[in-house]
């Protein structure tokens, strides 16, 4: 079977980004590690990243999906929305599920479309999180 997951950058906020999707979906990190653990050889790569920062985390939300991230500093990026291209589209069990994650994740960002019964059916609503990541949550 074939797998699609998302992997998100971050300009020196992984850490704090993931600890909040953690607490959201109530899972535990699989993994994670930092530039400090990267050989020497390959730190050139990562002129920009510091010992602290985040090289690899990666959070299982369910069998099928896992949500992977890591910093890479760009110091040339003034563009602070980088995922402004993108959505992360979770569809949930249930309709309270769809509300806890809705609120969970539109705290201290923006609610785009308030969850609420669609033309089409679904459950649904639209949010950027504090990170600046947009979330489609649905139940149908």
């Amino acid at each position: 079977m074939t797998t699609v997951n998302t992997y998100l950058y971050f300009n020196g906020d992984c850490e704090q980004a993931f600890n909040f999707y953690k607490s959201v979906f109530k899972k535990e990190f699989q993994f994670i590690g930092r530039y400090k653990d990267v050989p020497e050889a390959a730190r050139q790569n990562f002129s920009n990243c510091k010992d602290d920062h985040i090289m690899h985390v990666r959070l299982p939300i369910s069998n099928e999906t896992t949500l992977m991230g890591a910093d890479i500093i760009d110091t040339t990026n003034t563009d602070n929305n980088s995922a402004k291209y993108f959505s992360l589209y979770v569809s949930t069990e249930s309709k309270e599920e769809a509300d806890r994650l809705f609120r969970s994740l539109s705290e201290h960002g923006k609610i785009k479309l308030p969850m609420a019964e669609q033309f089409w059916g679904s459950y649904y609503g639209i949010c950027l999180d504090q990170f600046g990541v947009n979330w489609k949550i649905s139940f149908s």
